[in-house]
């Protein structure tokens, strides 16, 4: 680093524990801290939330997410009515990538659709844009197939969701709390630890 050839420097899908450690490692060697961390969020894969959003925010490690799209199923192929098209690549990967429920994927999705006729925004940009908005998050990673995908999913920037709009997404996906997240959410533990989102 002395040398300029490295400005910052990141990790990979680190636990919270382990990115603390090496945080202090950094620090106890007086090298600056970690720049960033490459993570897996979308709308219907939240658990970034619990101990590591905290942490990025209070380390200032902002995150380049990957699968922005849920592993394919936010992309607006997957349908309540139809599950995974045949075509879809996601038949053949899905058992690679995170799990995600049933009943919390088209929960979320009827609820983008319901926003996509409201905004006349695409389901791959409306989970773009929400996505953008949250803490501690610098950028997304997409995987388009063509130029096409590419310009659709380029087209998640440049305007905002209502407050109303991200509110009914937040809960649509809102996934349950672990442990001990789920004590502070009531009574007066919530002024201990308020979330971040």
């Amino acid at each position: 680093m002395a040398a300029g050839k490295v400005r910052h420097y990141g990790v990979s899908n680190y636990p919270a524990c382990q990115l603390m450690k090496a945080q202090a490692a950094a620090r106890t060697m007086d090298l600056p801290g970690f720049g960033g961390h490459h993570v897996y969020y979308s709308l219907v894969g939240r658990d970034y939330e619990s101990e590591l959003i905290p942490l990025a925010a209070d380390q200032q490690i902002g995150a380049l997410v990957w699968c922005p799209l849920g592993w394919g199923r936010l992309t607006g192929w997957v349908r309540r009515e139809t599950g995974i098209p045949a075509e879809s690549r996601l038949r053949r990967t899905a058992a690679f990538g995170p799990a995600v429920d049933d009943n919390l994927l088209f929960r979320v999705i009827d609820s983008i659709d319901a926003i996509s006729a409201e905004t006349g925004r695409s389901v791959p940009q409306i989970a773009l844009n929400w996505l953008l908005r949250r803490p501690t998050v610098c950028s997304v990673i997409v995987g388009a197939r063509d130029e096409t995908q590419l310009r659709e999913n380029l087209a998640a920037v440049g305007w905002e969701l209502t407050p109303e709009q991200v509110a009914r997404l937040d809960v649509a996906s809102r996934p349950k709390r672990p442990y001990p997240h789920w004590l502070y959410e009531g009574g007066g533990f919530a002024q201990l630890n308020p979330p971040m989102v």
